[in-house]
């Protein structure tokens, strides 16, 4: 688990895993022994903490050459070897349980997509509690023989810039928001010194050999920056922690289109329902949701589908992802409009460093696009409010009537975000926007009049 979890969370993984004791680091112990307090008097669980777990351990008797490893049983290839929990974006997290080939055959897959070799060095800076930190930046480098390099204290934009430059590595993953904060702070703090250090910021992004993103969409404007410093995209793809990453952009692809995720995947069997909806079923599927059946079952449908929630459009062999079916498609008057379409077309605005697009009840259009909005820092009207009339007007090229915002709430510093790095809209559109939303100073609302039409 996230040593950064809050309380709660952690009680209620555990509960939901029905774990039978909790193991705990040195940095760790104190979180370790209020959750099993808390579980013990909120919850009537006891279950031991072993903390910490360096204590625990015992030296070894006898030479080593005497020690014997069993290896008179091939194991189940289909039975169980770990449970992710979901981000929890769109509900509570749920467990998923991995099979054994997600430790061996999903992993080898990923390697020999981007020819990750034994000369590879990888710098993870994502936490291993998810799908993408482990699936993706450890177990295929662990596959492929390569070096994984850690930094111990989380993310951290300067060190990061600080670490390229100093060259040594092959490999990068990260999730939209770690893009978009080291874009930031070369904004902010590189893109002001001398040409010379700039090169030598430029050239340790560019001797990266790939650059992976995934867990949600990148934005336009950030993809493009990162295009104009590497002079090549970053490897964008599309999957979740049940199957893994099944769309993926392809080393050798120069025409990917902008905005796509790439093309199916080899072995994976995909289709796309009457809404919309994507549905998967691949080789390296999780077994079942932890101590679930309803939600097992209700995950799938009749041929044994994975029914992801997801919204995706086709071109050709390309493959778009409109957003989470539950939260990114915003029913109005009429129209279903993608969520992720507009927060792209706001985000190509200079003044804007992350936006987050939810819809909002309304009796009249069943759903009003709502839009809470981070201004950047140095922007040139720095100091002055943004108003609503001024996004649309500036929106006007880029987005139909009927697609643009008109509930504008523009909030201080960043916007919160769970510990894989995604905003939770089912949590933070209800909290920016509430029922009482017009009757809040801080949300503007777009009024109809015979000049301006919704």
């Amino acid at each position: 688990m996230a040593a950064t979890l809050p309380l709660h969370e952690a009680t209620y993984l555990l509960l939901r895993a029905q774990c039978v004791s909790l193991i705990c680091s040195t940095t760790c112990e104190t979180l370790g022994q209020s959750v099993v307090r808390s579980m013990r008097e909120d919850k009537d669980v006891h279950i031991p903490c072993f903390s910490p777990i360096a204590r625990y351990f015992c030296q070894i008797n006898g030479p080593e050459n005497e020690i014997v490893i069993s290896s008179d049983r091939t194991p189940d290839m289909n039975g169980a070897s770990m449970v992710i929990f979901t981000s929890g974006t769109t509900g509570p997290p749920k467990g998923a349980v991995q099979r054994r080939t997600y430790l061996t055959g999903a992993a080898e897959a990923v390697a020999d997509q981007y020819n990750i070799t034994d000369k590879d060095t990888v710098l993870h800076v994502l936490p291993v509690h998810h799908a993408s930190g482990v699936g993706l930046t450890f177990l295929p480098f662990i596959m492929a023989g390569a070096c994984i390099e850690f930094r111990s204290g989380g993310f951290d934009a300067a060190w990061t810039w600080e670490r390229w430059k100093r060259g040594g590595l092959a490999f990068f993953s990260g999730v939209p928001a770690i893009y978009m904060r080291m874009m930031r702070y070369y904004e902010e703090n590189i893109s002001n010194q001398p040409r010379e250090v700039r090169r030598l910021y430029d050239a340790g992004a560019k001797n990266i050999r790939v650059m992976l993103c995934g867990t949600s969409a990148l934005p336009t404007p950030v993809s493009e920056f990162w295009r104009q410093i590497r002079n090549g995209p970053i490897m964008t793809r599309y999957g979740a922690t049940e199957f893994g990453a099944v769309i993926r952009t392809s080393l050798d692809d120069q025409h990917t289109p902008v905005n796509s995720v790439g093309t199916l995947s080899e072995a994976v069997s995909l289709k796309v329902d009457e809404e919309g909806q994507i549905l998967v079923k691949c080789p390296h599927m999780f077994s079942k949701y932890v101590f679930d059946e309803k939600a097992t079952k209700d995950a799938h449908d009749a041929d044994g589908y994975f029914k992801t929630g997801d919204i995706a459009r086709r071109e050709g062999k390309y493959y778009f992802i409109l957003g989470r079916a539950s939260i990114d498609i915003i029913k109005s008057g009429g129209y279903k409009i993608s969520a992720l379409d507009i927060e792209r077309e706001i985000m190509g605005l200079d003044y804007i460093s992350e936006v987050m697009v939810v819809g909002v009840n309304d009796e009249e259009f069943g759903q009003r696009v709502a839009a809470a909005i981070s201004l950047k820092r140095n922007q040139k009207s720095a100091g002055k409010a943004l108003t609503l009339t001024e996004l649309r007007e500036d929106l006007r090229s880029k987005l139909s009537r009927y697609k643009m915002p008109t509930i504008l709430r523009v909030v201080d510093g960043e916007l919160p975000k769970s510990v894989t790095g995604k905003v939770q809209k089912k949590v933070l559109g209800p909290l920016f926007f509430p029922q009482n939303y017009r009757d809040l100073r801080e949300v503007q609302v777009w009024r109809k009049t015979r000049r301006n039409r919704l």
